[in-house]
């Protein structure tokens, strides 16, 4: 009956954990996704993966692209509506990290209405789940995971963006 007690509480304990780690990590891709609707590229960028931004030429030159970006959207007339980050998928190791993917949905107005995106985001963490960084998983970021990610877990599968619809 001791042993039964003791599997039972090592059960509760790990999903407690787990389900932890799903709160945290959920609440840090919130905030991501906040930010890039409110246009606060240099919350964004803070929790964006570290090596990407690097790769992109350091926070000063991500967060100008970011505004470029967005002021030639809001010239084409689209205007960013909303950003949501859903629950995170299955974890993976990779090397020393974790992966796993949450799925995004973007949706912009467009002057015919409204157009949504299905997208993911990868959320990486060095530090067994503490905090989180995120890669915006898009046509040109699933290319360079191998660059980024040189422990990638091949087991975790990215799906490729697509459009979920275009409302008039």
């Amino acid at each position: 009956m001791k042993h039964i007690f003791r599997i039972l509480l090592l059960l509760i304990i790990s999903f407690k954990l787990f389900a932890q780690d799903t709160a945290i990590v959920k609440r840090q891709a919130a905030l991501m996704a906040k930010a890039v609707v409110k246009g606060d590229y240099k919350t964004l960028v803070d929790h964006m993966y570290p090596k990407f931004v690097a790769m992109s030429g350091g926070k000063e030159k991500v967060i100008a692209m970011a505004n470029a970006g967005m002021s030639q959207l809001k010239a084409q007339g689209f205007v960013l509506e909303s950003a949501v980050a859903g629950s995170p998928e299955k974890f993976y190791k990779a090397g020393k990290e974790i992966h796993c993917l949450i799925p995004e949905i973007v949706t912009v107005k467009t002057a015919n209405g409204r157009a949504t995106m299905r997208s993911n985001l990868l959320a990486v963490s060095s530090d067994h789940g503490k905090t989180w960084s995120f890669l915006d998983l898009n046509q040109s970021t699933i290319p360079q995971i191998p660059k980024l990610f040189p422990h990638f877990n091949p087991d975790l599968k990215i799906p490729q963006p697509t459009m979920m619809g275009q409302a008039q």
